[in-house]
C-alpha cells in the first residue's frame, strides 16, 4: 500500500477551508483571534522566554480549536434540530461552555505569564 500523498495535501485544503469559514463569520472566534494578536505582541514586546512561548502557543490552539468545535457542533446541532428543542440547547450550551473552560484557563495561564512582566515595567 503506498502513502497517498494527493489526498493528504486534499485533507489539508478541506480543513484550512473550514478555517476559513468561521474566520469572520463567527463573532467568538474573532474576538478570540485578536486576543491572539495582542497576546503575541505583547510576548514580544516583553520578550517573553521558550517555556511561556510554548505554554502561549498551547493556549492559543486549545481556545481556537474549542471555538472550532463549538462551531461544528452548533452547525451539526442546527441541521439535525432545525426546530427548538431542549435538547439541542443545552448541547449547544455544554459546548459553549467547553469553549469557557478553555478560555479561562489560558486566562489563568496568560496572567501567570504576564503579571511578573506588568508589575515590572509599571513599577
Amino acid at each position: 500500500m503506498r502513502y497517498d500523498y494527493k489526498k493528504q495535501l486534499r485533507s489539508f485544503r478541506y480543513a484550512w477551508q473550514g478555517i476559513r469559514q468561521c474566520v469572520g463569520r463567527e463573532q467568538n472566534l474573532s474576538f478570540h483571534l485578536i486576543t491572539t494578536v495582542v497576546v503575541i505582541g505583547a510576548g514580544f514586546a516583553f520578550g517573553i522566554t521558550r517555556g511561556e512561548w510554548t505554554a502561549i502557543c498551547l493556549c492559543i490552539g486549545m481556545v481556537i480549536g474549542a471555538e472550532l468545535f463549538n462551531t461544528a457542533i452548533e452547525r451539526l446541532v442546527d441541521l439535525v434540530s432545525p426546530q427548538r428543542n431542549p435538547l439541542a440547547g443545552q448541547v449547544k450550551d455544554i459546548a459553549a461552555g467547553a469553549v469557557l473552560v478553555c478560555a479561562l484557563a489560558a486566562i489563568a495561564v496568560g496572567l501567570i505569564i504576564f503579571v511578573p512582566y506588568l508589575t515590572r515595567f509599571f513599577l
